[in-house]
Protein backbone atom coordinates (compact mmCIF):
# COMPACT_ATOMS: atom_id res chain seq x y z
CA UNK A 1 0.00 0.00 0.00
CA UNK A 2 2.77 2.19 0.44
CA UNK A 3 3.21 5.36 2.87
CA UNK A 4 -0.43 6.16 4.30
CA UNK A 5 -1.79 9.60 3.61
CA UNK A 6 -5.56 10.66 3.78
CA UNK A 7 -5.30 10.53 0.01
CA UNK A 8 -3.58 7.11 -0.39
CA UNK A 9 -6.92 5.96 2.37
CA UNK A 10 -9.53 7.79 0.12
CA UNK A 11 -10.31 4.87 -2.27
CA UNK A 12 -10.52 1.63 0.42
CA UNK A 13 -12.79 4.19 2.50
CA UNK A 14 -15.09 4.28 -0.54
CA UNK A 15 -14.75 0.77 -1.00
CA UNK A 16 -15.60 0.00 2.26
CA UNK A 17 -18.89 2.08 2.29
CA UNK A 18 -19.99 0.46 -1.27
CA UNK A 19 -19.47 -2.68 0.22
CA UNK A 20 -21.89 -1.84 3.32
CA UNK A 21 -24.28 -0.51 0.69
CA UNK A 22 -23.88 -4.12 -0.86
CA UNK A 23 -24.27 -5.73 2.18
CA UNK A 24 -27.83 -3.70 3.08
CA UNK A 25 -28.95 -3.99 -0.57
CA UNK A 26 -28.80 -7.82 -0.96
CA UNK A 27 -29.73 -8.55 2.78
CA UNK A 28 -26.91 -10.24 3.86
CA UNK A 29 -27.41 -11.35 7.66
CA UNK A 30 -26.63 -8.54 10.33
CA UNK A 31 -23.05 -10.29 11.37
CA UNK A 32 -21.51 -9.75 7.83
CA UNK A 33 -23.00 -5.77 8.16
CA UNK A 34 -21.75 -5.65 11.42
CA UNK A 35 -18.43 -6.69 9.89
CA UNK A 36 -18.58 -4.24 7.43
CA UNK A 37 -19.63 -1.51 9.39
CA UNK A 38 -16.28 -2.32 11.26
CA UNK A 39 -13.85 -1.62 8.10
CA UNK A 40 -15.43 2.06 7.62
CA UNK A 41 -15.08 2.50 10.98
CA UNK A 42 -11.20 1.14 10.23
CA UNK A 43 -11.27 3.44 7.91
CA UNK A 44 -12.34 6.48 10.13
CA UNK A 45 -9.82 4.97 12.82
CA UNK A 46 -6.74 5.39 10.23
CA UNK A 47 -7.62 8.89 9.46
CA UNK A 48 -7.86 10.34 12.53
CA UNK A 49 -4.77 8.24 13.62
CA UNK A 50 -2.84 10.15 10.63
CA UNK A 51 -4.53 13.45 11.84
CA UNK A 52 -3.00 12.80 15.41
CA UNK A 53 0.07 12.31 13.98
CA UNK A 54 0.27 15.34 12.57
CA UNK A 55 -1.15 17.02 15.81
CA UNK A 56 -4.60 18.03 14.05
CA UNK A 57 -7.31 16.03 16.01
CA UNK A 58 -7.73 13.00 17.56
CA UNK A 59 -10.61 10.17 17.37
CA UNK A 60 -11.99 11.62 20.21
CA UNK A 61 -11.92 15.00 18.92
CA UNK A 62 -14.16 13.37 16.05
CA UNK A 63 -16.50 11.24 18.24
CA UNK A 64 -16.91 14.46 20.59
CA UNK A 65 -17.95 17.06 17.58
CA UNK A 66 -20.17 14.26 15.81
CA UNK A 67 -22.35 13.94 19.47
CA UNK A 68 -22.33 18.35 19.71
CA UNK A 69 -23.39 18.27 15.38
CA UNK A 70 -26.19 15.36 16.52
CA UNK A 71 -27.39 17.63 19.05
CA UNK A 72 -26.79 20.88 17.89
CA UNK A 73 -28.59 20.25 14.07
CA UNK A 74 -31.46 17.69 15.59
CA UNK A 75 -33.32 20.04 18.36
CA UNK A 76 -36.42 18.04 17.01
CA UNK A 77 -34.80 15.15 18.88
CA UNK A 78 -32.47 16.19 20.92
CA UNK A 79 -32.34 19.45 24.38
CA UNK A 80 -29.14 21.25 23.64
CA UNK A 81 -27.87 19.27 26.80
CA UNK A 82 -28.10 16.40 24.63
CA UNK A 83 -31.35 14.54 26.51
CA UNK A 84 -34.49 13.67 24.53
CA UNK A 85 -37.01 15.72 23.45
CA UNK A 86 -40.62 15.22 25.39
CA UNK A 87 -42.10 15.43 21.82
CA UNK A 88 -41.50 15.16 18.07
CA UNK A 89 -42.26 17.04 15.24
CA UNK A 90 -45.70 15.21 13.61
CA UNK A 91 -44.26 14.76 10.04
CA UNK A 92 -41.33 14.20 7.67
CA UNK A 93 -41.94 18.01 6.33
CA UNK A 94 -41.49 19.67 9.70
CA UNK A 95 -37.87 17.77 10.52
CA UNK A 96 -36.35 18.76 6.96
CA UNK A 97 -37.89 22.47 7.72
CA UNK A 98 -35.94 22.37 11.24
CA UNK A 99 -33.39 20.86 9.55
CA UNK A 100 -32.94 22.86 6.92
CA UNK A 101 -33.39 25.92 9.28
CA UNK A 102 -30.50 24.45 11.64
CA UNK A 103 -27.78 24.58 8.43
CA UNK A 104 -29.04 27.73 7.46
CA UNK A 105 -28.01 29.15 10.70
CA UNK A 106 -24.59 27.49 11.17
CA UNK A 107 -23.71 28.36 7.38
CA UNK A 108 -25.02 31.92 6.98
CA UNK A 109 -22.43 32.02 4.46
CA UNK A 110 -24.09 29.16 2.42
CA UNK A 111 -26.75 30.86 -0.26
CA UNK A 112 -26.65 28.09 -2.78
CA UNK A 113 -28.80 25.20 -2.33
CA UNK A 114 -26.67 22.77 -3.77
CA UNK A 115 -22.89 24.23 -2.14
CA UNK A 116 -21.48 20.98 -0.28
CA UNK A 117 -22.88 18.01 -2.57
CA UNK A 118 -19.80 15.90 -2.78
CA UNK A 119 -18.51 16.36 -6.68
CA UNK A 120 -17.74 13.12 -6.75
CA UNK A 121 -20.99 11.45 -6.04
CA UNK A 122 -22.07 8.83 -8.51
CA UNK A 123 -24.22 10.94 -11.28
CA UNK A 124 -27.27 9.55 -10.07
CA UNK A 125 -26.98 9.88 -6.77
CA UNK A 126 -25.49 13.39 -7.39
CA UNK A 127 -28.96 14.52 -9.38
CA UNK A 128 -31.12 12.90 -6.69
CA UNK A 129 -29.59 15.04 -3.90
CA UNK A 130 -29.13 18.31 -6.19
CA UNK A 131 -33.05 17.83 -6.93
CA UNK A 132 -34.18 16.89 -3.45
CA UNK A 133 -32.36 20.60 -2.36
CA UNK A 134 -33.60 22.58 -5.37
CA UNK A 135 -37.19 21.32 -4.23
CA UNK A 136 -36.83 22.21 -0.54
CA UNK A 137 -34.87 25.66 -1.82
CA UNK A 138 -37.99 26.22 -3.46
CA UNK A 139 -36.33 25.97 -7.20
CA UNK A 140 -37.94 24.95 -10.27
CA UNK A 141 -37.11 21.27 -11.49
CA UNK A 142 -36.68 20.43 -14.58
CA UNK A 143 -39.45 18.23 -16.49
CA UNK A 144 -40.18 15.13 -16.03
CA UNK A 145 -40.91 11.84 -17.86
CA UNK A 146 -43.24 9.21 -16.91
CA UNK A 147 -41.51 6.46 -15.05
CA UNK A 148 -42.85 3.24 -14.85
CA UNK A 149 -44.55 1.80 -12.20
CA UNK A 150 -41.47 0.05 -10.08
CA UNK A 151 -38.17 0.77 -9.10
CA UNK A 152 -37.79 -2.94 -11.38
CA UNK A 153 -38.64 -1.73 -14.10
CA UNK A 154 -37.20 2.34 -13.47
CA UNK A 155 -34.05 0.24 -13.31
CA UNK A 156 -34.42 -1.45 -16.77
CA UNK A 157 -35.49 1.46 -18.31
CA UNK A 158 -32.02 3.57 -16.69
CA UNK A 159 -30.32 0.61 -17.80
CA UNK A 160 -31.91 0.95 -21.21
CA UNK A 161 -30.80 4.28 -21.90
CA UNK A 162 -27.28 3.47 -21.17
CA UNK A 163 -26.95 0.73 -23.28
CA UNK A 164 -28.75 3.26 -25.66
CA UNK A 165 -25.77 5.94 -25.10
CA UNK A 166 -22.98 3.56 -24.93
CA UNK A 167 -24.13 2.02 -28.39
CA UNK A 168 -24.27 5.53 -30.20
CA UNK A 169 -20.59 6.66 -28.47
CA UNK A 170 -22.02 8.61 -25.33
CA UNK A 171 -20.83 7.74 -21.63
CA UNK A 172 -23.93 8.74 -19.57
CA UNK A 173 -22.49 9.08 -16.41
CA UNK A 174 -20.48 12.00 -18.05
CA UNK A 175 -23.35 13.03 -19.89
CA UNK A 176 -25.82 13.40 -16.70
CA UNK A 177 -22.85 15.03 -14.84
CA UNK A 178 -23.30 17.46 -17.28
CA UNK A 179 -26.92 18.18 -17.30
CA UNK A 180 -26.56 18.57 -13.35
CA UNK A 181 -24.03 21.15 -13.88
CA UNK A 182 -26.01 23.10 -16.08
CA UNK A 183 -29.30 22.53 -13.95
CA UNK A 184 -27.50 24.09 -11.29
CA UNK A 185 -26.33 26.85 -12.93
CA UNK A 186 -29.62 27.54 -14.25
CA UNK A 187 -31.49 27.29 -10.83
CA UNK A 188 -28.95 28.70 -8.41
CA UNK A 189 -30.04 31.93 -6.95
CA UNK A 190 -27.66 34.70 -8.27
Amino acid sequence: MGVLTHASLVEYLLEEAYEVAETIEEGHPDAELQGELGDVLLQVVLHARLAEERGAFTFDDVARGLAAKMVRRNPHVFRPDGTLQDSFPATVAEIEQKWDAVKRAEKPHRTDPFEGIPQALPALARAQKSLDRAQRAGLGLPAGVPVPGSEDELGELLLAVVRSARDGGMDAERALRAAILRYQSDAAPS
